[in-house]
């Protein structure tokens, strides 16, 4: 187990908007953050973050927490695990306490699988730099692709010994077990042998986002026609090749900053970009681009441009991948190279001013491309012209802005010679093609909007207890150990015998106010998470006079810091709204901390008595035929005190 001196240093250590902005793009909000949620898909920031009270909400799906709790939901790290990641990040010792055998069996099974990973990739690389054949064969191999020292080591490439079960039974000797060896993928295993999967392959570890090793991509030397050339580790619990991007680990800083991602194809050519000097570029492994990966891009910028081979293949790669990436709503370029060269070897070839001025000018818009290949391919072909028009309007329709696709329509037909109306035309036909599951109905102007009329939907209706229980959370939250001047208005008896509400002022700490109050109600929280948090909450600051939020949170259940999270978070929300721009002013509680408190309690009193009054009289209307005088005059006391609160809020009744 960690040492509790490690994760009371971490927590202190860590800033919470540095770890998630090396995973989601981050933009100032006020005193906050806004990105977009890395757990949905939206096109609209939905995702904050509070510096401040260092906690995370991600109003899209719900979920919320601390810093390690963000790490848990998207690494899907334990909590040891995340807490090692920190320390690292920020050069914190780990100190551990000695596991019993007991806790060492409880350690799941991704976990196991993360460690034969990491286990194998220290392999590899140790026998590319430090045995014979490594040297000579997986070594050569990458300095003649002109890989220095430097790049093979931090892409961590290896090298895999071309024989049978070198790997297998290094690893079982280490103590790793055979049956995560086979679950990771890096060990065949048949009924009477077992044997590596990457024999005699040069290994290309491919990483997460946070740099956890999730599985491998080998390249074979030998000219063996019946072997793939490249061959990657089988999908796993782990390792999903249609969610990761090859080189995300060391390309997410560099994307964020240049607001600008380059996509490409090969293992090769990413490390070749980061070598020349260019590192915001990523690789979807030599798969079909999925939604997936455009969605992890996503979080990091809303920029794509598509490199490819200067061949017939890489320009048909490339369009595949055009159209998933329009529907993420992202901005898309696409950069040719010229004819028999790729990536990797005008990378090569070329300086870093020299590549990105290259890639500065040569990249074009989709349109722009699209429409060059229809000039090559149907130039004194009407049929196959029109079909590649109707091509680029195809993906025109994938734009979720109705604004950007005008304008790419206008650009279209300027450069196609088509009139605007005609493709306006073909727009609205797929359009309502794809709304109505294919019933085809002709628009005959394109500015034209059909207005539907769309019933009211239903408000839900507001739980006012839930309410009340939440704010008396955040204020013991926020305010708990502040001493505050309260009023009270309670009855005396004047000098006629009569009873006056009178004004009584005192001083005291907020959460002392709201305990005794409460307690004299005899009022209990209604939600039961509430009531867990409000017991483990006056406990703290009964004892904590220097009480913080962020430690507070560190501290409790994960569930419970998941509550506290969503409560501390809610108001945040509404800055992603900029209701000052709109010149829309709201008031601050900090204010009248006081009257707040006052006004929330009063509130829960008026709810509760509200609610104990139609119970007597439903009680009444259920059994008329009984005496209910009893009955009625507590309805008529309850009316009392309801009306009394009212005038202690200054309401009408």
């Amino acid at each position: 187990m960690i040492h509790k001196t490690t994760v009371d240093a971490v927590f202190e250590t860590a800033r919470l908007e540095e770890v998630i902005g090396d995973f989601v793009q981050l933009k100032k909000a006020g005193s906050n953050f806004k990105g977009l949620s890395p757990f949905s898909d939206e096109r609209t920031p939905s995702f904050m973050v509070s510096p401040v009270k260092q906690i995370w909400k991600d109003f899209s799906t719900g979920k919320g927490g601390n810093v390690v709790a963000f790490l848990m939901e998207h690494e899907h790290f334990t909590y040891p695990e995340a807490i090692k990641y920190l320390a690292k990040k920020y050069n914190i010792e780990v100190l551990e306490t000695e596991q019993t055998d007991q806790q060492k069996q409880q350690s799941n099974e991704r976990e196991s699988m993360y460690l034969v990973s990491e286990y194998a990739n220290t392999f590899f690389q140790d026998c590319l730099l430090n045995t014979e054949k490594g040297k000579a064969i997986g070594l050569t191999y990458f300095k003649e692709r002109g890989f220095t020292i430097e790049t093979i080591k931090k892409f961590g490439l290896g090298y895999s010994p071309d024989e049978w079960d070198a790997f297998t039974n290094e690893a079982i000797k280490n103590g790793y077990q055979l049956s995560y060896l086979e679950k990771t993928g890096l060990t065949i295993v048949k009924t009477d042998k077992k044997f590596d999967r990457f024999k005699g392959r040069v290994m290309f570890p491919i990483q997460s986002m946070s740099g956890r090793v999730l599985g491998f991509g080998g390249r074979i030397l030998t000219n063996d026609k019946k072997a793939a050339k490249y061959l990657n580790s089988p999908e796993s619990d782990i390792y999903h090749k249609s969610k990761v991007l090859y080189g995300i680990y060391h390309a997410k800083q560099a994307i964020a900053k240049e607001d600008n991602c380059y996509l490409v194809e090969g293992y090769t050519d990413v490390i070749q970009f980061h070598q020349t000097g260019v590192s915001n570029v990523v690789s979807s492994s030599g798969t079909a681009l999925t939604s997936d990966q455009v969605r992890l891009i996503n979080r990091l910028t809303k920029n794509i441009t598509v490199l490819f081979d200067g061949d017939a293949a890489g320009i048909r790669a490339s369009i595949r991948g055009i159209d998933l990436i329009l529907e993420q709503g992202m901005n898309v370029k696409v950069c040719g190279f010229p004819e028999g060269e790729d990536p990797d070897s005008f990378a090569k070839q070329n300086t870093e001013e020299e590549l990105k001025n290259y890639l500065n000018e040569k990249s074009q818009d989709f349109i722009s491309f699209k429409a060059s290949l229809l000039h090559r391919e149907s130039e004194n072909d009407p049929i196959k012209r029109a079909e590649l028009i109707r091509d680029i309007v195809t993906s025109v329709s994938k734009i979720p802005d109705v604004i950007k696709q005008e304008i790419y329509v206008q650009e279209c037909a300027r450069i196609m010679g088509v009139s605007e109306d005609v493709l306006f035309d073909t727009l609205a036909q797929m359009n309502q093609t794809e709304e109505k599951g294919g019933k085809d109905k002709k628009t005959k102007n394109k500015r034209s909007m059909a207005v539907v009329p769309q019933e009211e939907p239903q408000q839900p209706k507001v739980d006012e207890q839930y309410q009340l229980e939440c704010k008396i959370i955040e204020i013991l939250l926020l305010y708990g150990q502040q001493v505050e001047e309260f009023e009270d208005w309670v009855l005396k008896e004047n000098e006629e015998g009569d009873l006056e509400m009178e004004p009584e002022v005192y001083k005291a700490k907020v959460f002392e106010k709201i305990y005794l109050d409460l307690q004299d109600d005899e009022v209990e929280f209604a939600n039961n998470s509430f009531r867990d948090i409000y017991a483990l909450l006056i406990d703290r600051l009964n004892q904590d006079d220097d009480f913080k939020i962020e430690s507070f949170i560190n501290h409790v259940p994960q569930e419970i810091a998941s509550e506290i999270t969503a409560i501390m978070m809610n108001e945040e929300r509404y800055a992603l709204h900029r209701w000052e721009d709109q010149e829309i002013h709201v008031k601050k509680k900090e204010y009248s901390v006081a009257q707040y408190t006052r006004d929330i309690i009063l509130n829960l009193r008026r709810f509760l008595i509200s609610q104990k009054i139609d119970e007597l009289s439903q009680e009444v209307k259920a059994q008329y035929d009984k005496d209910h005088r009893e009955t009625i005059q507590d309805v008529s006391d309850y009316l009392t005190l309801r009306k009394i609160l009212f005038e202690k809020l200054n309401r009408v009744v």
